[in-house]
């Protein structure tokens, strides 16, 4: 028996009590307001106490100078909602970076502007408001991402959506509202005409019928409609449409070949021919030379803050195991040419003979390393090897790589070798025709618990969707998957 209207009605009911977003913006509009009061806080605490101030100044940096910036914080909010962030749901995280850092940059620069205009001269505070804008965007993504999270885990928050078709885009549809990312939407009815004796989907109910559009706005007031039947003939599909969908406030409509679009795909009109129009970012010079640029920077002040730090590693891997500091080994990069790719050293001088042996002797083991090039329990790492392996410290010898312009900061991981280039198959020459990277997407969404199919597709997304803002944001997502040690084996 098919579920029906009245016993969706008692399900919906027990389960879902809002229809609107609102929760979820006063949060973030709290959540955003303790993080500006943060970082505002810090730029002073750091001129304060590591006297970065100007010359000749003394004690102008106090508690009263700090919440003399608080009334300021309206302010914030105000042009964060000037730029869409409100309620942010359904924002990709790229462009969410742009907008904070963007809408911080506007109120901290005026914020210093009428200071000077007022004042005619620089102080100390105006240091503290720069170094508060320099970390600014960092502590508001951090404070947003809590904030979800608790959110999401006390389920108050989501925004109640329909969706139209149980083919395979309409599961798609669902698999991905119901995977836990930030969507802000969550399904909670599947409507379809086809009648396949499957009444349910992950936990979401199917009504086989599409004309009651209008019927389920008007008792639940759910604002949303996902459509996903791209399948169905066009005078059907048009017909339900303009019978059931234009019920709801807001529409999405997912087409079959969503895999091939992206974030930064346009709607363009082709002589009244509709069409999404997308690029490769990364074929164009000006955004290589952009790219190289803050590959240069980023690596050059890193490396020089963790120099002392690097040396005690190496110290530590020279005296707790016999062999080089620096593993080296030969890799195809950018179009398949090779070069020589470092990481600091954390397996035992043999390890290759101890592989062949172990994948000959275990078929477990060796389905797990033709499925991810990775072992989770590897025999052959050192004690100080597991460590840096856990941690991702191992990997900070490809500075050298990025300084020699073998590699960049962000992009497809290196493959190992020529067998690990066929598994991405045709992909490849897209996925490589850019510089392997540090770090890359899979490794922010899943690092090693990622299945292969998955990275080639991240890998074949980020060269379509490249920006500054989504190569900052996966460097800032990179700490995050660092720090959680979540993946790194």
């Amino acid at each position: 028996m098919y579920m029906t209207l009245s016993e969706f009605d008692v399900w919906y009911r027990t389960r879902f009590h809002r229809t609107s977003s609102a929760l979820t913006t006063t949060a973030f509009v709290l959540s955003d307001l303790l993080a500006v009061m943060l970082a505002i806080g810090w730029g002073f605490f750091c001129v304060k106490i590591y006297g970065w101030g100007l010359m000749g100044e003394k004690g102008i940096i106090n508690t009263r100078s700090f919440i003399t910036y608080w009334p300021y914080l309206p302010v914030y909010i105000l042009i964060f909602q000037i730029f869409n962030l409100y309620p942010g749901v359904s924002l990709a995280p790229a462009e969410e970076l742009k907008r904070f850092s963007i809408g911080s940059f506007l109120v901290h620069g005026g914020i210093i502007l009428s200071r000077y205009i007022e004042r005619g001269s620089l102080d100390s505070i105006t240091v503290a408001l720069i170094v508060s804008f320099i970390f600014s965007t960092a502590i508001l993504l951090t404070a947003r991402s809590v904030t979800y999270r608790v959110l999401i885990k006390t389920r108050l928050v989501g925004i109640p959506a329909v969706i139209y078709g149980s083919g395979s885009a309409g599961k798609l549809v669902v698999d991905s509202l119901s995977s836990g990312g930030k969507t802000g939407y969550i399904p909670v009815l599947i409507l379809d005409d086809e009648h396949n004796n499957i009444d349910e989907y992950r936990g979401v109910p199917i009504i086989h019928d599409t004309s009651i559009g209008p019927e389920i706005v008007r008792r639940y007031k759910i604002r949303m409609a996902m459509v996903a039947m791209s399948d169905i003939d066009e005078q059907k599909q048009q017909h339900i449409l303009n019978n059931s969908v234009s019920a709801f406030r807001y529409n999405a409509f997912i087409p079959n070949y969503s895999s091939a679009i992206n974030i930064w795909a346009s709607v363009r009109d082709f002589g009244g021919i509709l069409g999404l129009a997308t690029g490769n970012r990364l074929k164009m010079p000006w955004n290589l030379m952009i790219k190289r640029f803050m590959d240069i920077i980023i690596v050059v002040i890193g490396g020089i803050i963790l120099l002392p730090f690097l040396l005690l590693i190496a110290l530590l891997i020279k005296i707790t195991s016999p062999g080089p500091v620096l593993f080296k080994q030969e890799r195809p990069g950018k179009n398949g040419k090779h070069f020589t790719f470092y990481k600091f050293r954390s397996m035992v001088i043999d390890a290759e003979e101890r592989l062949k042996a172990l994948l000959e002797s275990d078929p477990k083991i060796k389905d797990e390393w033709e499925k991810n090039r990775k072992l989770q329990k590897d025999p052959r790492l050192t004690a100080i090897g597991r460590f840096i392996r856990r941690t991702s410290i191992d990997e900070f010898p490809q500075l050298i790589n990025i300084l020699k312009g073998e590699m960049s900061l962000v992009g497809p991981r290196p493959v190992i070798d020529d067998s690990e280039m066929e598994m991405y198959g045709e992909s490849f020459a897209n996925a490589f025709s850019i510089k392997p990277g540090l770090t890359g997407l899979w490794q922010v969404s899943g690092r090693s618990d990622t299945e292969y199919k998955e990275r080639i597709a991240y890998d074949t997304y980020y060269i379509q969707s490249w920006s500054i803002w989504m190569d900052l944001w996966v460097i800032f997502k990179t700490f995050g998957a660092v720090i959680h040690g979540r993946g790194a084996y």
